[in-house]
Order: C-alpha cells, then sequence, then structure tokens
C-alpha cells in the first residue's frame, strides 16, 4: 500500500500526484520509504514463533486510581502503566482543566514521583495560572514547553515521572517524518514514538487530541487505532454538565460514563447525577420525567415542552439535547394517532440540565410532554414515563426497564408510566 505524506490518503499503486490533496511527489510506500522499482527479492526473514493460545497465562491489567472519582469509573479504575490514553473534546470543554487536576492527583498514587506536562500550545505562566485559578500547587509537577517528541521522551527518561501528559498532539513534530505539525504524517509519527516509550518504561502517557468541526478527533483515524483508551469529554458549553465517555477502552468496559459539573475549582464529579438533574425541577404543564441510559447508568432526567398558537406560514421545532427529525416524526405520531394536532402550533422541546438524548426510551416521554403541553394538564409530580413509539402509536419495550425502575424508586417516583402499563400513545390521554 501507498499512502500521501500530505493528507493521508491511501492507494494500491503509487502515482505521481495524489488526487485528493493535489500534491505532486508526496505518495509513499508504507513505512516512509519511496517506491521501489527494482526487481523482486526473496524475503530472508526467520518465521515467528507461534505459541499455543490455549497455554498461554491471562494477565489481569492493574489499575492505578487518579483520585478522581467519576474518571476512575470510566477507566474501569484507573490508568494501567504502560498505557497510552488520549483525550478528546471541542475547545473549552475542560479538557486541560481535567489534565491539570490528574497531574495533581495521580502522583499521590506514586509517592515521590513527579508528573510531567508538556504544552506545546501554552507557556509556562499561563499554565501556572490555570493551576492556580483550580486551586493546585503544582510542586509535584514538572513542566516543558517543547513541541519535539524526542526531546519530550528523553526528558521523561531522566525523570522518570508517574505519568506523561502531552498537550495537545496537533502540536507535536518528531525528525522522523519530515512533515509539518497537526498534518497526519507528522500526528502518527509524534503518536507512535510516545506509544513506544510508554511501553518501554511502563509509565502511563495521557495524550490530548483536538476534535474536527464535525465531532471526530482531528489528524488521522489511525490515531484512535493506536492507542489503548480513547475519552471524549462532551457538553453544551452554556451547560455547567459534562459527560465523559470512554468510546474505546483496552482494559474494561466502554459503557461506563462519568459526569461532571464545571465550577471555578475545575471539574467535580457528580455521585448522583439524577438528583442533580431533578434539583431545581417545578412541576407542570409540559414538565416530564424520564430516565435514559448512559452507558450502564440509568439517570432522571426532565423534559419540558411548551407549545403556542403559530404566528407563522410554517410552525417553527425547536429543540435543545433532542433530535429535531425524530421531533417532526414524534408530532405527526401524536397528531394521527392521538388526535392531537399541533399542525398551527409552535414547539420547543428542552432537555433540562444540557444532557443529550439519543437514545428512543424518550419518546414516549416527549409525546408526554408535549401533549401535556397541547391540553394544558400537568401529569402526576412523581411520574416516570418510558418507552419508545412506533408509527403506529403503539408503544414498545426498551431495555434494561428494571434497572431504570430502580433509579426512579429510588428518587422517590411513585407512579411509573411504561409499556407495561401503556399500550398506545392514545392513553396518555387518559
Amino acid at each position: 500500500m501507498f499512502s500521501c505524506s500530505h493528507c493521508d490518503t491511501q492507494y494500491p499503486k503509487w502515482t505521481g500526484r495524489c488526487t485528493e490533496c493535489g500534491q505532486w511527489g508526496t505518495i509513499l510506500e508504507d513505512g516512509g520509504q519511496a517506491p521501489s522499482f527494482n526487481s523482486k527479492k526473496k524475503s530472508s526473514a526467520k518465521a515467528a514463533p507461534v505459541l499455543p493460545l490455549a497455554t498461554a497465562t491471562a494477565v489481569q491489567a492493574k489499575h492505578v486510581p487518579t483520585d478522581i472519582s467519576e474518571l476512575d469509573r470510566v477507566l474501569g479504575g484507573g490508568l494501567v502503566p504502560g498505557s497510552v490514553t488520549l483525550l478528546a473534546g471541542e475547545p473549552g470543554i475542560g479538557k486541560s482543566t481535567l489534565v491539570a487536576q490528574m497531574a495533581d492527583t495521580f502522583p499521590r498514587q506514586n509517592a515521590g514521583k513527579v508528573a510531567y506536562y508538556a504544552s506545546g500550545e501554552e507557556s509556562e505562566g499561563q499554565v501556572r495560572l490555570r493551576f492556580e485559578r483550580l486551586g493546585i500547587e503544582p510542586k509535584q509537577i514538572a513542566f516543558s514547553n517543547s513541541v519535539d517528541v524526542p526531546a519530550i521522551i528523553s526528558a521523561a527518561h531522566g525523570l522518570n515521572p508517574s505519568i506523561v501528559i502531552v498537550d495537545s498532539i496537533q502540536t507535536m513534530m518528531t525528525s522522523e517524518a519530515d512533515a509539518f505539525p497537526g498534518t497526519p504524517t507528522a500526528v502518527r509519527a509524534a503518536t507512535s514514538e510516545l506509544i513506544g516509550y510508554a511501553k518501554t518504561s511502563g509509565i502511563p502517557v495521557l495524550i490530548i487530541g483536538q476534535v474536527t468541526k464535525e465531532g471526530s478527533v482531528a489528524g488521522p483515524k489511525t490515531l484512535e487505532h493506536l492507542v489503548d483508551t480513547v475519552l471524549t469529554l462532551e457538553g453544551d458549553s452554556e451547560s455547567a454538565y459534562r459527560i465523559l465517555r470512554a468510546n474505546k477502552h483496552r482494559f474494561g468496559s466502554t459503557e461506563e460514563v462519568g459526569v461532571f459539573e464545571m465550577t471555578e475549582k475545575g471539574l467535580v464529579a457528580v455521585e448522583n447525577p439524577s438528583a442533580r438533574f431533578l434539583k431545581e425541577r417545578v412541576a407542570g404543564p409540559g414538565s416530564v420525567v424520564t430516565c435514559i441510559m448512559e452507558g450502564s447508568r440509568p439517570f432522571l432526567v426532565e423534559i419540558q415542552a411548551l407549545v403556542d398558537k403559530t404566528f407563522f406560514p410554517n410552525p417553527v421545532r425547536r429543540t435543545s439535547g433532542f433530535d429535531a427529525g425524530r421531533l417532526q416524526m414524534l408530532l405527526a405520531i401524536i397528531s394521527k394517532r392521538a388526535g392531537v394536532k399541533v399542525y398551527d402550533q409552535d414547539v420547543f422541546v428542552n432537555v433540562v440540565g444540557g444532557m443529550r438524548v439519543t437514545e428512543h426510551a424518550a419518546d414516549l416521554a416527549v409525546a408526554a410532554a408535549v401533549i401535556s403541553a397541547v391540553e394544558n394538564k400537568p401529569l402526576p409530580a412523581d411520574a416516570v414515563v418510558i418507552g419508545e413509539l412506533g408509527l403506529g402509536g403503539e408503544v414498545r419495550s426498551v431495555p434494561f426497564l428494571e434497572r431504570r425502575l430502580k433509579e426512579a424508586e429510588r428518587l422517590g417516583m411513585k407512579t411509573f408510566l411504561t409499556p407495561k402499563e401503556i399500550k398506545s400513545v392514545r392513553d396518555v390521554l387518559k
């Protein structure tokens, strides 16, 4: 295979010009070598040793806690020595804040060792100001304002730190790749060198990665395949809550999520998200509580709907935290199957707390909130609505129903509108 050193596009055979980026002379054979047109050579490599897998010894990965409860939950107990973790998220979401707190707490699990923080984006003064704002005394933190990966690794060998933090991988460069920082070739080469250091030294490496406008990690997709763990920090910039997910984790499950609240002192772990999201709820028409699953954790969230007479030829449909296309379908279902007309109404739906609801188990709750707003009749304050809606108006079952109900009971909910009690969206009117 051949690939372009400028845009990383792959080709089955060599060509002089890259058809994607238009560059000439950038197509190289995998491994960075120029294409060879010599006669075929016989391979003299020795056969790799083959071992029977049935006799292999399974070794359980040892996790070292980070002392940040929600982060340890997502990581399955903490960081694994020698692992490489990629933390991605939109600008301003809190990535640097989270790693600053890790640099403060992680050395406590490794007495006498410092945390090594290498930043190619900020100076030592800017980083020191962040630590002061977070109330962190950086006595156990060593800092380098360098973008040269070999120099960073050389410094790490001398420090023997508890953890190496690189902020961010898009600013790093290495002599092994003749490319500008941020290009796919440079990002992949820098990551490969950091992975080699982590595996040989047994010291965990945390890499910060930027995301594109589409929400994916900037750089080649192979970057996510190279590392051991990919963490994503999500959230609405206007909301204080942040969700941490593991999109890939070689040492544990990817079903756990962590919830944080952004405060003046940094990211604070939210141990009881359901109670926090419903803390300021005022029951009334258009207010409905549902239970969603984030990984393996059930969360109670409030869904609000506001319906008003439209003054425009086309009614307004606005959502916050819910898919607008899904809302259009649900409005068609309640109009056709339940007889609730909304063709001349502006409809606004909001998921309180900045959460984003994507699973279909919230369909019935959204429909109930809209119907409640249209009829101006509130549902019981202690009611929880869970269920998926079909196009025929039928209420379908959802996974983990018992776990959702158990969480609702823990929060004091007593009325349950689920597929067991409601068979059709028309029953909501009763």
